[in-house]
């Protein structure tokens, strides 16, 4: 399944090969320094890193990206999801709906507001959402034993919805396991309803998670963060 903007009238498509075995373990190699700070699940605000944001800027990215958001599009924000059978949890069906700004402001549809790390966030409408795409960059290889990204196929267009509407969803749904091979990279737009469950072998899955949007401006006085 090629990233192609005909593919997201399901909200997600996969494509592999992006990036080769060792660019995959350069990328986790720089990771595992010291000096980046790590939680249980992985690491957070990842945009200031050399090696990330080369990735994050990497024309093949870019490309995928562009076929999508068009040719302005911008990565702004940049996770690392780590899981395995040490370290391991389950993540329950939702939306991503919170984005880092650059400065608070008031405005209808924005909020609650808080603050991670230093980086103001803000629950965001749907017509922002709608300007981003993230795109999951497998380090490993995701397989159905170590707690893959499930998808409700074509659940974005139902657009910005409640914990009670996604639980809703998800009853009526026959979900769909994402597997990517290592270097394949998955798409989604954030109002993809997604969940993941435990992994249930000691294989890792490390996955850099980009966000990108058409611009960091997403409208008068509304800025996004780098984060």
């Amino acid at each position: 399944m090629m990233i192609t903007p005909s593919s997201f009238n399901s909200g997600f498509a996969i494509e592999e090969g992006v990036l080769t075995d060792s660019e995959c373990d350069r990328v986790l190699k720089a990771l595992a320094d010291p000096e980046t700070k790590r939680g249980r699940a992985g690491a957070r605000h990842l945009m200031g890193h050399e090696v990330v944001r080369a990735i994050a800027e990497d024309r093949r990215l870019l490309r995928l990206v562009q076929r999508v958001l068009g040719a302005g599009a911008v990565p702004y924000r940049a996770t690392l999801f780590e899981k395995s059978g040490r370290a391991n949890w389950l993540v329950v069906w939702h939306q991503d709906t919170a984005l880092p700004l650059a400065a608070k402001f008031d405005a209808p549809d924005w909020g609650p507001w808080s603050c991670k790390a230093g980086i103001l966030y803000a629950h965001a409408p749907a017509w922002a959402l709608s300007r981003v795409l993230a795109l999951r960059v497998s380090l490993d290889a995701s397989t159905s034993d170590n707690g893959p990204l499930r998808v409700l196929p074509g659940s974005h267009q139902a657009g910005l919805l409640s914990d009670e509407e996604v639980f809703a969803v998800a009853r009526a749904q026959k979900p769909r396991e994402c597997l990517v091979g290592r270097g394949g990279v998955l798409a989604m737009r954030p109002l993809l309803i997604h969940a993941s469950a435990k992994a249930r072998c000691d294989a890792p899955r490390r996955v850099l998670h980009i966000e990108y949007a058409e611009s960091l401006d997403l409208a008068p006085g509304i800025r996004l963060a780098i984060a």
